[in-house]
């Protein structure tokens, strides 16, 4: 059966590339690969969408098939832990958006990346991450990693220098996010990607942030990205999931080792996720377009002494961000003038639409306050290392008008003020 795949190259991969011609279905655009992408052209029960397969084991009708299978390595499933017709679906599809050879399926982003990470470590080597990176991955390093003799590094996000320099002959790994969370700093891929070439060094993005839509690492050069599916990809708030997408080289053993620890996904899962991928770029473009509408206004705003986004030309890597994204995502992070973290607090409690909540990416806008949600048991010293300041806010912007989250932000700083 046929199906829709895509080479490395994006023509759609930032907003000065030129549109495909007409008719050029050699390389499909984001929005016929979020339908039709990694998916068979006729499908079983000859139905439109894909069915949901909910088998723990796949049965043969013989023998002779089973030795058929292992001999001549067939393309079908055995046993639920190595795989799922649904899942694999899901997996081309994801492979397709990011432009690359294949993609692993987690149960969740942090299964990914320690699947990833496990896979690929032993014992004397080292991974070096720039310090604005998910927490918890830098904890799964440091703190679990090292009692098997994996040594973690931390450098300045976006150094450079200082990453180039921390490397050594066991240095095996390279691991930022751009955008960071929550600071929304944006990584020079070609440059980050170069230095991992130069000295022989994996490579990984976690693009979460930004999306297949917004941001190309592996047409950089970068070796692996990562997505916590469970936010934009999947885009509605309901499952949990995470992909690591690279070459067919690179994953086939980190494919074999999630067989072994079984971080896998359930079919219900893979079912929602391919349906939710199908509005991919539908909802990435409105997240863009809130994204920015909220973040100028909270710019101009007088009760706002900092905004972080990177479609703002005050943003410190704005002319990075403009070079190498599409979009900016939905995600905007602003500190409150003169404000300790209660004053900080009641501005969370008096918006309307955002839930408190964390997580981002679905079609719900979500509010935060990163001191509560994800520093609340950190002391004052380790929050200001991690640059949490108490009168910082995270808003995730949703897919609702525009116009409705800016009126509810400006009521919200009204009524406290």
């Amino acid at each position: 059966m046929s199906t829709i795949h895509m080479d490395k190259r994006h023509d759609e991969s930032s907003s000065s590339a030129t549109p495909a011609k007409p008719g050029n279905l050699q390389s499909p655009q984001v929005s016929t690969l979020s339908v039709h992408g990694g998916e068979s052209r006729q499908k079983p029960g000859d139905s439109i969408t894909d069915p949901i397969f909910c088998a723990s084991t796949y049965t043969f009708e013989n023998t002779q098939a089973v030795i058929n299978f292992i001999e001549e390595d067939q393309p079908r499933e055995e046993y639920g832990r190595y795989g799922n017709p649904g899942e694999r679906v899901a997996e081309r599809k994801l492979a397709a958006l990011e432009g690359g050879e294949m993609a692993v399926l987690y149960s969740s982003g942090m299964a990914a990346i320690v699947g990833l990470l496990m896979a690929k470590l032993n014992a004397g080597d080292e991974v070096i991450f720039f310090d604005e990176c998910y927490h918890r991955s830098r904890e799964f390093c440091s703190k679990h990693l090292a009692r098997f003799g994996v040594k973690t590094l931390q450098v300045k996000a976006c150094d450079y220098d200082a990453m180039e320099a921390a490397i050594t002959p066991n240095t095996k790994m390279l691991i930022s996010e751009s955008p960071t969370n929550p600071h929304l700093s944006i990584v020079d891929l070609d440059r980050f990607a170069q230095i991992g070439c130069d000295h022989g060094v994996d490579t990984l993005i976690d693009a979460t942030l930004a999306t297949p839509y917004n941001l190309r690492p592996l047409a950089a050069g970068v070796d692996y990205v990562l997505h916590s599916v469970t936010k934009y990809l999947a885009g509605h708030n309901d499952l949990l999931a995470g992909v690591v997408v690279g070459s067919k080289e690179k994953l086939e053993p980190v494919r074999k080792l999630r067989g072994i620890m079984g971080a896998v996904n359930s079919p219900q899962n893979c079912y929602l996720l391919s349906r939710g991928l199908k509005t991919f770029e539908l909802r990435m473009q409105r997240h863009n377009e809130n994204g920015q509408r909220v973040a100028e206004f909270l710019e101009a705003h007088p009760r706002i002494e900092k905004v972080y986004y990177p479609g703002l030309e005050s943003h410190e890597y704005f002319e990075v961000a403009r070079r190498t994204m599409r979009g900016f995502g939905g995600l905007v992070t602003f500190l409150v003038k003169d404000a300790d973290w209660r004053a900080t607090a009641n501005i969370v409690d008096a918006v309307k639409i955002p839930r408190i909540a964390p997580s981002l990416g679905g079609v719900e806008s979500l509010i935060e306050q990163p001191l509560v949600m994800s520093y609340y048991q950190c002391t004052p010293e380790e929050r200001l290392a991690y640059g949490i300041p108490d009168n910082m806010i995270r808003l995730a912007c949703g897919i609702e008008n525009p116009d409705d989250l800016v009126a509810d932000l400006a009521q919200a700083l009204d009524r406290t003020a």
